[in-house]
């Protein structure tokens, strides 16, 4: 092997996935506004070190200075089934040696990482610009506002961080949703407790499970999270109060979408899709029923929704992907089938559509103007099941090409940057299983793939 050493990193010049190895980071201490538990007792905070969190000079500086991660050249041809064209495209990954990545967020030049080792990365041209850590709770969801960035996590709560307004590559937590003013206010009145469990009760503020996803409306003043205790609950983003909490599903809640005119689109473990609708009452909000837009046995999985409100897509556990018109009403326009496993994540960017799988594949759809759909590429790379898609505009595509950067992050540890066309030829060859259809089909393995991935309907 070559290589050449550039500011600390090895930039490989072949396709070895062998990078730097690093020490672990340290623990920081607790957080004051991260220091109640689910059972709501004070914890006492340990002292370590080094402050991850509070340190005015070591914090930015600690998740970036042991960072588990190399970089690595992809200069080989396109990692895609079918024709080797220089449209859809694999142009670089990142590995990492321990953890999965769980969430993705893209935002101008910069992607934002979270996985299970707690820390939250951020990566520029390739290269790494930053990182903050969180405490505890691996990293299910990130949501990019302005200049704060929102982090979901396992152990139910959420995360507000700040960037430095001097230093880019400083980011400071200002929240702990929900925050401590607000949870003991709520704990004095006993009508604020509800049952979760037999023998149980915690604050209606509080998730009691984790977080899988977050959302912001279009003015960022509403933060939405929904979680697999059953509920999505929404929050101010001037205080960080929380505002309602909406018992939505039976089961898991497992993605949530903002629409048009104040609707939202849940998708749970229970194998349904709902749709509610927001009425702002006083200083707060409160979200009516609306309707079920699918039931299925399935798990549904992953939803997203172009910016225009009018094309929801739905993947589910059995592999398939619903979508839904908009009309006078939604209506359901038809099913991509691509996959053999589970869908776990979707995407949306220009008339294409991104989905990703437990099958280790992304395929890429392509809309037409009579809103038919055709997988134009497989993009097969990842040895591990796909668990999060964030896409952003090509700045250095040609004038008049309608290009767009994709990530993929994996549980095989890595995340992968691909270049993808709208105006790229299909590369999908005598795969008949690959394409839209306007009914359901007869005979469905519906639960194959929930069975697969060890039964569970949680993603």
């Amino acid at each position: 092997m070559t290589g050449s050493s550039r500011g600390g990193h090895v930039f490989n010049e072949d396709h070895s996935v062998q990078g730097l190895k690093f020490g672990k980071v340290k623990d920081g201490e607790e957080n004051r506004l991260d220091a109640y538990n689910s059972d709501n007792f004070i914890r006492k905070s340990h002292a370590s070190k080094i402050d991850l969190e509070t340190s005015p000079n070591e914090s930015w500086l600690s998740p970036l200075s042991k960072s588990p991660w190399s970089r690595v050249n992809s200069s080989s041809s396109p990692v895609t089934t079918g024709d080797t064209s220089s449209c859809n495209v694999l142009v670089g990954s990142l590995i990492r040696k321990e953890g999965h990545i769980y969430s993705l967020a893209a935002t101008k030049d910069l992607l934002y990482t979270g996985s299970d080792s707690k820390n939250i990365r951020v990566w520029k041209n390739q290269t790494e610009f930053c990182g903050f850590k969180s405490n505890s709770g691996l990293v299910k969801a990130i949501v990019v506002a302005g200049e704060k960035i929102l982090t979901g996590h396992q152990d139910g709560r959420i995360r507000v961080w700040k960037v430095s307004s001097k230093h880019e590559n400083r980011h400071k937590r200002v929240a702990t949703l929900p925050t401590l003013r607000n949870y003991i206010k709520c704990a004095i009145k006993p009508s604020n407790y509800v049952e979760v469990k037999r023998e149980r009760n915690i604050l209606w503020i509080k998730h009691y499970d984790a977080i899988s996803c977050l959302g912001l409306t279009e003015d960022n003043s509403l933060i939405y999270s929904a979680s697999w205790d059953k509920t999505f609950k929404v929050w101010r983003a001037s205080n960080y109060k929380c505002l309602e909490s909406v018992t939505a599903h039976d089961d898991a809640v497992n993605a949530l979408v903002l629409g048009f005119d104040g609707l939202v689109f849940t998708g749970s473990a229970d194998g349904t899709v709902k749709i509610w609708r927001r009425e702002v009452q006083g200083k707060g909000t409160k979200h009516f029923f609306s309707q079920t837009l699918l039931k299925r046995e399935c798990a549904v999985t992953a939803l997203t929704i172009n910016p225009e409100g009018t094309f929801l897509y739905s993947g589910s556990s059995d592999g398939l992907v619903n979508y839904w018109e908009q009309g006078d009403t939604l209506k359901h326009g038809g099913i991509l089938r691509g996959h053999k496993l589970s869908v776990l994540c979707l995407a949306m960017a220009g008339n294409l559509v991104f989905s990703g799988s437990a099958d280790m594949v992304i395929c890429v759809w392509r809309r037409s103007k009579i809103h038919e759909h055709i997988c134009v590429s497989v993009l097969t790379s990842h040895t591990g099941p796909v668990k999060c898609l964030a896409v952003e505009k090509d700045l250095e595509a040609k004038s008049g090409e309608r290009c767009w950067i994709l990530y993929s992050g994996s549980l095989d540890k890595s995340v992968k940057m691909w270049k993808v066309s709208e105006q790229a030829p299909v590369t999908v060859q005598n795969q008949p299983s690959r394409h839209s259809v306007d009914a359901y089909p007869g005979s469905v393995s519906r639960l194959a793939s929930v069975r697969k991935m060890g039964g569970s309907r949680r993603y």
